[in-house]
């Protein structure tokens, strides 16, 4: 057996580098590169292995372990699973940063390896820098953290044991229904010790997407339902887009003339104007989705887990409604009482298309479906038009950003606070890479960073990334990454001058005061009110280009520049904190049973009445 010493970091960087897809009949390394900051954890074991290779294999480094790993997770979003990142960090603080982004990946189920340098194997040095003792168990470290977050964990304590651990890696990152992340933490001297590893672990192995043909049993039951149904809707989730089933979902709905009302992870599975779409669904979903929600017999589930602003905390469909999920996952093809269809969505959707061959819905349901469409559509345009206000809000916003875009290629980007209502019941794209949001986790600082990953997924089309100052302050150092790299994206920062979605939810939904939300309504030193920030400044700081706005006409302008830019650049703008658009339904935010104010008494009267539906469909 021929055979060739290597340390194991450099077994592990050989043993990436061996691994390859097909895309489009080519054939890639189907890891597209590493994020890494070093330290003393993993500069001197992995940081040699990849250095000699960055011509193959690039390192990038980002500015903090959390956001760097963001990127490599909308980098895997965006190429729908087919390619990915590692990324390693130091020993200490600098790994367990990337819990939170593990955290992402895990409830989006998408790919990313974890790479955390840890403690000594050998224990000699004990405590070493940055080590957490735990005297009740000592074979903990604080990567262990990752173990709740991880598809797959396994520490390395022997060189050998990469031959073992590096298959089990691919498995999770490539496998359909395990998919998530896998974190491998690597003792920092264990990545130096050497092995005589067998040549032939190091060969070229191309990775297929395995694809689960329906049970039999289970497809003869979900018929029986699908046929006796005269007013069927449909959720698309985000498992038509990694599924590749854009074709056959188009064609099922478009044969039955089934309204469809979208996720956010589903958003793109067809284009915006397709006859089918009712846009999106539950509590940030669109008022023609959630007015025939209430109405339909029976609901197919496609490639979503069912969470609870897509449910409406499992309110917003009549008890009697059946459901039928299509998913490649038990797990989550079981939820809600469902008749699970366990199976691969493209090949699920075809063999439904053709053994419902001559079955028909009711066609005033279909006519109801279309005129709510078109309502929706209207009211879209009336909420993203210029009222000329002050204050814009962020729906106004929303349409200039869309009407600079070209929604046949460009895409937009964000995560968390008001905009992703916003986005999903306003945002338009007409392909499927259109929209591009983190909302499985909503992580607040994950949309500089995620800006990142998505242009370098698709380098010709631009990249917008919207975020609230919220967010913008809380993770804002990979501009200067996305500047350093190249990686060009338009950063549209809408200032409410604080948190004004928990704001909205604080004072309007639950009848609190608003309290420690706006800027306005937090603690300040001598009650003096807190600075105003520039972000455009700061932004340019870190080497983008940009500018402030104060209304719609000077950010259409504004948005003119930014696409002709050669360089990220921001633009800025103040906008309301108070109005959203209309649409929605109610979500389960727990209201207390006791308090002194009114409207939090009233708040949870409603509060109580609502329960009471949702335990009808449990």
């Amino acid at each position: 057996m021929s055979t060739v010493r290597l340390t194991m970091a450099q077994a592990l960087v050989r043993y990436l580098m061996a691994q390859k897809t097909i895309i489009d009949g080519e054939t890639q390394p189907i890891f597209a590169g590493c994020w890494a900051i070093f330290g003393h954890g993993n500069v001197a074991g992995l940081g040699e292995a990849l250095q000699p290779v960055q011509a193959k294999f690039p390192t990038y480094r980002g500015q903090n372990e959390q956001t760097m790993a963001h990127a490599a997770i909308a980098y895997a979003k965006t190429m729908d699973r087919k390619r990915f990142m590692a990324v390693s960090a130091s020993a200490g603080p600098g790994s367990v940063n990337m819990v939170t982004a593990s955290a992402v990946a895990h409830v989006n189920r998408l790919p990313v390896l974890f790479l955390p340098g840890d403690t000594f194997s050998t224990r000699q040095p004990d405590p070493v820098l940055q080590q957490v003792e735990n005297p009740h168990d000592y074979t903990l470290t604080s990567n262990d953290a990752f173990k709740p977050v991880s598809r797959y964990f396994d520490r390395i304590h022997r060189p050998e044991q990469l031959m073992a651990a590096l298959p089990n890696v691919m498995r999770v990152l490539t496998d359909p229904i395990d998919c998530g992340p896998a974190c491998l933490a690597i003792p920092q001297d264990v990545q130096t010790m050497a092995f005589d590893y067998p040549e032939s672990f190091f060969d070229e192995k191309i990775h297929y997407m395995r694809r689960q043909a329906p049970d039999t049993d289970e497809l003869a039951r979900a018929l029986e339902l699908i046929k006796a149904a005269k007013k069927p809707m449909v959720i698309a989730g985000g498992g038509i887009h990694y599924s590749g089933a854009l074709n056959e979902f188009d064609q099922f709905v478009s044969k039955f003339q089934i309204p469809v009302a979208e996720t956010q992870a589903g958003k793109g599975a067809l284009p915006w104007n397709h006859a089918q779409n009712l846009g999106t669904l539950g509590v940030s979903g669109s008022a023609s989705a959630n007015a025939m929600a209430p109405e339909t017999d029976l609901v197919i589930a496609v490639g979503t887990r069912l969470g609870d602003f897509a449910s409406g905390s499992r309110a917003l469909f009549h008890k009697d409604a059946k459901l039928v999920c299509i998913n490649v996952g038990s797990f989550d093809a079981i939820k809600h009482k469902a008749q699970p269809l366990v199976g691969d969505a493209k090949l699920t959707l075809a063999q439904l298309t053709e053994a419902l061959d001559g079955w028909s819905i009711d066609s005033d349901w279909v006519a109801k479906g279309e005129a709510e469409r078109q309502t929706w559509i209207r009211t879209c345009d009336v909420a993203m038009s210029d009222r000329g206000t002050d204050l814009p809000t962020d729906a106004e916003v929303v349409g200039a950003v869309l009407r600079s875009s070209d929604m046949s290629k460009d895409i937009v980007e964000c995560a968390a606070g008001g905009l992703p209502g916003e986005l999903q019941k306003l945002w338009r794209t007409e392909h499927s890479k259109g929209y591009h949001m983190e909302y499985g986790y909503s992580c607040m600082g994950y949309e500089v960073a995620g800006g990142i990953g998505v242009k370098m997924a698709k380098p010709d089309s631009e990249v917008y990334v919207m975020v609230g100052d919220g967010s913008y302050m809380m993770a804002n150092s990979e501009v200067f990454t996305s500047v350093m790299l190249g990686q060009k994206f338009i950063l549209v920062v809408l200032d409410n001058r604080g948190y004004g979605c928990i704001h909205r939810l604080q004072t309007m939904g639950c009848g609190g005061a608003g309290f420690n939300n706006l800027l306005q309504d937090c603690l300040t030193a001598n009650g003096a009110p807190a600075p105003k920030i520039d972000f455009t400044a700061h932004a340019v700081a870190m080497g983008a280009k940009g500018e402030t706005v104060s209304n719609i006409k000077e950010l259409e302008e504004a948005l003119v520049r930014a696409r002709a830019s050669d360089t990220t650049y921001i633009v800025s703008i103040d906008t309301d904190p108070l109005i959203t658009s209309p649409g929605g339904c109610w979500w389960e935010v727990a209201i207390p049973e006791v308090s002194g104010r009114t409207e939090v008494q009233e708040a949870r009267a409603k509060y109580d009445e609502m329960k009471k539906r949702q335990l009808e469909n449990l």
